[in-house]
């Protein structure tokens, strides 16, 4: 297998330009709610702390917003450039979706942003809320629409094949696919916890430094509280969406776990190793007895197909898939305790005093992210060697173009994207170092200056 030729150098670009991409919504789509739940309790409490995280999240948005839009654009050019195979057999369900997309969430979202970001003295609190509010509405909307075309990818249904070509005879069957609405709820709940875990970092920050003041520890305390409903709501979704995945793309549970023989009378659960695609066995295999068949099955002796069971050209690549989903799985689990923790502190009135937890918090921040990330290379390439599960192979989607084209316009990519987006981070992370500052209160009855009258002949000999 050449590494280099086209077809695995289009996909290393479109893996690098995705993990780019996914990034920057991830923190836009849970930062919008919560900028929309700051909005509503400082106007129904009049608290100003809540009118400052606002301010300060939301130019942490406008940033996330921007780099996610830019990244995006670079993928739909890559549908054509790259993966015009796939674009022609599948382009009659994947065009319409994405343009539902573009013009419903992105629509929604560019209509409002200028208001929520620039409107805050030119409209009415209350126009102002609703601004937010479509914005972040906008962003659950376009999560709908992307997880609506990348689960038909996963599990197609509501279609035909018409010379050679995918064309969409059920469209309610298509959006609403077997794998969707697991999709949906896995991704959006993904994005909160991304979110979450950067405000709960940023807070942790500050009271490190010394900081006790309003913003700073209601932002802590907030984060804290949506983590803990989301992080063990994700674990349940996690669990029915391992169900629906062994239901419907059964190759794809056995390569994450590393099974290769379809073990009756109860299936162990690989903790550790290291699966061999060419001597087919799992090495170096740490196993719990039952364990695989109650977490995938529900029951002591449920059975789980083995990769053997599947023809070896059409099994994903099994070591990335085991060690990606243990990533994931285990930043879960360490999820789950950061905020377990979190709850005795407070209830134990120690949640703004305990440094080592606030050292752990801060060490956590990037931990959505990175479960992210592993979760979409679980997901990804659990479908290979399918671009539409059992209908066309990856293979038959990439372009006619040459490795050598491929290979300059990857590296091409890596250097723009490294510094374009690492400036963007930098920018971000700038501005949660300095944190939540309060706003000036303004007297429009006080001079401009002191000494000097508020007319602008006065102020011209300053």
């Amino acid at each position: 297998m050449d590494m280099f030729d086209a077809l695995h150098l289009a996909r290393l670009q479109f893996a690098m330009t995705v993990s780019f991409h996914i990034v920057f919504p991830a923190i836009s789509i849970g930062m919008a709610s919560f900028l929309a739940v700051l909005e509503w309790r400082w106007l129904r409490t009049g608290d100003t702390s809540y009118r400052d995280l606002l301010k300060f999240w939301s130019r942490i948005f406008a940033i996330s917003f921007g780099l996610g839009v830019v990244s995006g654009v670079v993928m739909a050019y890559e549908f054509g450039t790259n993966w015009s195979g796939f674009s022609y057999v599948a382009g009659n369900i994947t065009g319409p979706l994405l343009t539902y997309e573009v013009l419903t969430a992105f629509f929604l979202e560019a209509g409002f942003l200028g208001i929520m970001l620039f409107g805050w003295d030119r409209v009415s609190p209350r126009a102002h809320f609703f601004a937010t509010l479509m914005v972040a509405l906008g962003t659950l909307v376009s999560t709908f629409w992307i997880l609506a075309s990348n689960s038909f990818m996963q599990t197609p249904q509501g279609f035909a094949l018409q010379d050679g070509r995918i064309v969409p005879v059920d469209w309610w069957a298509v959006i609403f696919n077997p794998s969707f609405p697991y999709r949906l709820a896995h991704m959006s709940i993904a994005a909160f916890l991304v979110a979450g875990f950067i405000v709960a970092a940023c807070g942790a920050w500050h009271l490190l430094q010394g900081r006790r003041d309003l913003p700073v520890k209601r932002s802590f305390s907030m984060a804290l509280w949506l983590l803990l409903v989301m992080t063990p709501l994700q674990l349940v979704v996690g669990d029915a969406h391992g169900l629906n995945t062994r239901e419907h793309q059964p190759a794809k549970i056995a390569a994450i776990e590393g099974l290769w023989e379809t073990e009756k009378g109860g299936t162990a659960l690989n903790l550790i190793g290291w699966p061999d695609m060419d001597a087919e066995t799992t090495r170096y295999a740490v196993q719990v007895p039952h364990l695989g068949s109650l977490i995938l099955t529900h029951s002591w002796n449920g059975e789980i197909r083995g990769l053997k069971e599947f023809p070896p050209e059409d099994r994903p690549y099994s070591p990335l898939l085991f060690w990606s989903f243990r990533v994931m799985a285990g930043l879960g689990m360490l999820m789950l305790l950061t905020v377990t923790l979190g709850l005795l502190l407070r209830r134990g009135g120690r949640l703004y005093e305990a440094r080592w937890f606030q050292r752990l918090v801060l060490l956590m921040g990037p931990s959505g992210l990175i479960a992210l990330l592993a979760g979409w290379i679980t997901t990804e390439v659990g479908r290979q060697p399918w671009t539409v599960y059992g209908v066309l192979r990856t293979v038959d989607s990439v372009s006619p173009v040459g490795s050598q084209q491929l290979g300059i316009s990857l590296l091409l990519l890596v250097g723009v994207y490294c510094l374009v987006f690492g400036t963007g981070v930098y920018y971000m992370l700038k501005l949660m170092r300095r944190g939540p500052q309060p706003e000036p209160v303004h007297d429009d009855d006080a001079p401009l200056h002191p000494g000097l009258h508020n007319r602008p002949l006065s102020q011209s000999f300053r």
